[in-house]
């Protein structure tokens, strides 16, 4: 039996560290201050962070260095930011000396087990599938929160009410999960094995939602995700004839058209996919799901997914900068049928097997393939033993420079790089952004996540 989740009272007069500066770790210090105002805390944070953490916190223990196994241990509880692998031995070695390490979605779940929760994940669609969700149940005029990993910690709102709360998590987060009211999985693709060490580790923890939810919604088109959920006894399916699916260019319930895709300003079968999730998940929750669908016809698509910067020197620039699986530039690449595409590929290296992929793309060959970053030249040797001879540059700079080269006038430059952003940005966005910014636009031009908080 797992553990029960911590409140905040189970911190008080503990010894409490927070790991990572990040928008988790500010969020759970703000939460932390407000709780146990008098509660002596320590901040292990990077170099880079340590001056803003001090000016911030004047009374909190600021250590700009990564913590060792016996730094660790001195403390009873950790509030860890998502992004540190929860599998690393200097926690398991700190686990063993008695400390307990924590999130802030374990704090917030802790706090607030009254509600009513959906929560979303899956290896691609999820963030989308969220919002999606959130706008549509906001269409009915539900108070609804939008928060987690698409962009806004749980703990900023740990004081706010909604009737409804659509939670993206990623599968850092999935283990921190409280009872849900609805689980919504879009897929299950290799992903984050720096992170999870192991495909099965990481299939474990991102189904460790089905765990947690009452009910589950899972795609009838993902046989993999299927086998692995059969056993839930409150299974539901979208991607089916008999529920929310897709046909003749329209979203269907059951035998019955109720939206024209040519209305959804979301390109891609996988987006009309994730509309299904969303409106089936709204049926569930008991929400008149059909009346709600117009309201996809008002909905804009999240930054860096798909998002058609505009024209400059007669191409198209395309930021699909938050692939970072092959399996979503194969989705990216699918959208665009007919367009003559120069492929932006690579980044950090993660250690995925490329081959399948590269087979893919060998038998639908864009117009052309640049493979840039850390894993550019793993990237260009699977393609080669598919039969395709890309070239490789340093960094994304330089990938746009080739790029400008190799496509014509009409064509499309597309960035969906099925790769992770850290070996030169800090995240997908930043890189999105100065892809924008390299192409000609204000980097600016790709804007922020709308629709987060409670509306």
């Amino acid at each position: 039996m797992n553990a029960p989740l911590p409140r905040f009272a189970d911190l008080a007069g503990r010894r409490v560290a927070v790991w990572g500066y990040g928008r988790e770790g500010r969020a759970a210090l703000r939460a932390l201050a407000r709780r146990l105002p008098r509660q002596s805390l320590t901040l292990w944070c990077g170099a880079d962070e340590a001056a803003v953490a001090r000016a911030e916190h004047p009374a909190l223990a600021v250590l700009d260095a990564a913590p060792d196994a016996a730094a660790l241990a001195q403390f009873d509880w950790v509030i860890k930011s998502p992004g540190i692998s929860a599998y690393r031995p200097e926690i398991a070695a700190a686990q063993a000396r008695g400390t307990r390490f924590i999130s802030g979605t374990a704090l917030w779940f802790g706090e607030r087990a009254e509600a009513r929760v959906v929560g979303v994940t899956g290896t691609k669609g999820k963030s989308t599938t969220s919002a999606l969700l959130a706008h549509l149940a906001r269409a009915l005029g539900w108070r609804t929160a939008l928060a987690g990993n698409i962009g806004l910690p749980l703990l900023e709102l740990l004081d706010d009410a909604a009737a409804l709360w659509v939670l993206e998590l990623s599968s850092f987060q999935t283990g921190d999960s409280g009872p849900l009211a609805l689980g919504v999985i879009t897929n299950l693709h290799e992903e984050h094995l720096d992170w999870h060490g192991t495909p099965q580790r990481y299939r474990a923890d991102k189904l460790r939602l089905a765990g947690a939810a009452r009910t589950l919604l899972v795609d009838a088109a993902q046989p993999a995700l299927l086998d692995a959920t059969a056993v839930h006894p409150a299974r539901r399916l979208y991607g089916e004839a008999r529920g929310w699916h897709v046909a003749q260019g329209a979203l269907w319930r059951a035998d019955t058209r109720v939206f024209d895709l040519a209305q959804f300003a979301l390109p891609g079968a996988h987006n009309a996919r994730n509309a299904c999730a969303a409106l089936g998940a709204l049926e569930i929750l008991g929400g008149d799901a059909v009346a709600a669908a117009p309201a996809l016809a008002r909905f804009r698509g999240l930054p860096h997914r798909l998002q058609w910067l505009g024209a400059r020197d007669a191409i198209t620039w395309i930021d699909d900068s938050i692939s970072t699986t092959p399996e979503a530039t194969r989705a990216a690449l699918e959208s665009l049928p007919g367009a003559t595409v120069t492929l932006i590929l690579g980044g950090h290296e993660r250690g995925l097997d490329w081959a399948p992929f590269a087979t893919w793309l060998a038998a639908h060959a864009p117009h052309a393939v640049i493979a840039q970053g850390a894993n550019a030249a793993r990237i260009a040797a699977a393609l080669h033993v598919a039969g395709l001879a890309p070239p490789c540059a340093d960094d994304l700079e330089a990938a746009l420079r080739l790029a400008r080269t190799l496509t014509a006038p009409g064509g499309v430059v597309l960035l969906s790089p099925g790769a992770p952003s850290f070996d030169q940005f800090r995240d997908y966005a930043a890189r999105g952004r100065r892809f924008a910014e390299l192409a000609g636009f204000d980097p600016a031009t790709p804007g922020e996540i709308g629709g987060l908080g409670i509306a």
